[in-house]
């Protein structure tokens, strides 16, 4: 009986604790402990430690633990600790840190152009391939979950996982048939 009262009464904490927060006094409590990075700091190598914020990804309690939110990637992640990982997400809310920065704008750091940029020796991976590689990989895995389910795909050659790399190979080689590609091959 007293297990399921302090039970209930954690419970109805986090949930008026979700209320406090976006009231004047609880968003000036929670500026203080953003500005010291209480909550973690951003793990995102371009965002240079910038602090975090809790939320929760539903309103309603029990559904999904608390995560972290980064203003300036506009990201969330998983909290490092594992005590932290354990409170439920619905005593923070969805709307905590939208108002949170609503209310206090100047925090909303400019957006940073700064991305990653795939290089090979110092080279820019040409975009193209890396969108040829995605839609290779997404045409494959397609093709797997259409043979299991035992439908015809309707391209040109439904084979194999592995003749499907070899195809894809030879069409960015621009080969076809008549060339064949062989070593071996003579023309006269």
């Amino acid at each position: 009986m007293r297990e399921t009262i302090e039970k209930s009464a954690r419970h109805l904490y986090g949930l008026i604790h979700a209320r406090y927060i976006v009231t004047t006094r609880g968003l000036a409590k929670m500026l203080d402990k953003y500005k010291k990075a209480d909550f973690g700091k951003c793990p995102r190598v371009f965002c240079h430690s910038h602090p975090l914020l809790p939320m929760g990804q539903t309103d309603a309690p029990h559904q999904k633990p608390v995560k972290l939110y980064c203003v300036r990637c506009e990201d969330v992640y998983n909290p490092k600790s594992s005590r932290h990982a354990a409170i439920d997400g619905a005593y923070f809310g969805t709307s905590f840190h939208n108002i949170m920065f609503q209310v206090y704008p100047a925090l909303v750091p400019a957006k940073s152009a700064e991305r990653y940029i795939p290089r090979v020796y110092g080279f820019k991976v040409h975009a193209a391939a890396t969108l040829i590689r995605w839609q290779n990989s997404q045409r494959a895995d397609m093709l797997r979950r259409l043979r299991k389910l035992e439908v015809e795909s309707g391209f040109k050659e439904d084979l194999g996982g592995d003749d499907l790399d070899e195809e894809d190979e030879e069409d960015e080689l621009g080969l076809d048939d008549a060339g064949q590609g062989d070593a071996m091959h003579v023309v006269g």
